[in-house]
């Protein structure tokens, strides 16, 4: 059977990075491996942004949001069964940070998929800087992810202090008591950036699992609880595309906004990518992307969003 891995956390918390440095360690290994982008939005910038990997033994899919749930999971389910067949040692799956675990365990024990595959690791990725102040839906997300890990990863640990961190692993902790979930079982907790990982930060993640977990559900439609607007083309500095992005992040006339995410075309060619949330802004060159941004929120404004950046393309 395929063993299946799901990289799962918050948004922004690093599920594309982590992938990116996980799927080189198993190609190390001698491994084929597939990943599978399940994205709740119309447009995938995280696929994106592993193309750097991607040649003989690594190789990517993407199931494309832009549809209602049912649409969306027999997507996912179709997509599986695809891969089933193209010889893959492993698959990843990176959802969207606001997803629904059951969708994943629900897929995979389905016929023909539970034939098929093995459920392998559930590693949940938290940003050790966590905004504190999610609302009942995110907290929930957050903690249903938390409450089935095998592995625990708390990244960005060195942009934080010691007693920042603390106070997101009690805040964590409590988010997953909220579920009345009984007698968690406790996943393998690793606490350090993700270019620090060793070897046997690996290894051990490699064989930490999942758990099953009996909690209340909060039953809701995560697009009517998330938004997310398109920008396409715009043309901003660099200067200005980080200024901008970090106040509408800060302005709450814009609604909840999470995180910004995308690419800009700068002259001569050049492109940048951006990964904006309010732990901080990140900009690195890339050599190709696509000319948009997206902003991913909670009761997001898009007039008051359209008063730093002109029209959305929605």
């Amino acid at each position: 059977m395929i063993k299946i891995d799901l990289i799962t956390g918050f948004l922004g918390a690093g599920k594309t990075t982590f992938i990116r440095k996980y799927a080189t360690y198993l190609m190390r290994q001698g491994l084929d491996i597939g990943i599978l982008e399940n994205d709740f939005g119309a447009v995938n910038v995280d696929a994106m942004l592993l193309q750097d990997i991607l040649g003989d033994h690594c190789t990517l899919e993407m199931v494309a949001g832009g549809c209602d749930a049912d649409c969306h999971r027999r997507r996912f389910k179709t997509k599986l069964i695809a891969m089933g067949m193209c010889g893959y040692n492993r698959i990843l799956v990176e959802p969207s940070g606001i997803f629904d675990m059951d969708e994943f365990f629900d897929a995979l024990h389905e016929e023909p998929l539970d034939r098929w595959y093995e459920i392998g690791n559930v590693i949940t990725i938290i940003d050790a800087g966590l905004e504190q102040d999610l609302s009942e839906a995110s907290r929930y997300i957050l903690a249903s992810q938390v409450a089935q890990a095998g592995t625990v990863l708390y990244s960005h640990t060195k942009d934080v202090t010691k007693e920042r961190l603390t106070a997101t692993e009690d805040y964590v902790r409590q988010s997953v008591e909220h579920l009345h979930c009984k007698k968690p079982i406790e996943p393998l907790v690793i606490k350090k950036d993700l270019d620090a990982l060793e070897e046997s930060d690996y290894e051990s993640i490699l064989s930490s699992g999942y758990h099953t977990a009996d909690y209340a559900k909060l039953w809701f439609n995560d697009q009517e609880v998330y938004d997310s607007i398109y920008f396409m083309n715009m043309e901003f500095s660099e200067e200005f595309l980080k200024q901008s992005s970090e106040k509408i992040l800060n302005d709450s006339a814009c609604g909840k906004v999470f995180r910004i995410k995308g690419f800009q075309n700068l002259p001569k060619g050049r492109w940048i990518s951006i990964n904006a949330t309010h732990q901080g802004t990140e900009i690195h060159p890339v050599t190709e992307g696509q000319a948009i941004l997206i902003v991913i929120g909670e009761n997001l404004n898009k007039e008051a969003i359209e008063q730093y950046w002109g029209k959305s393309n929605e």
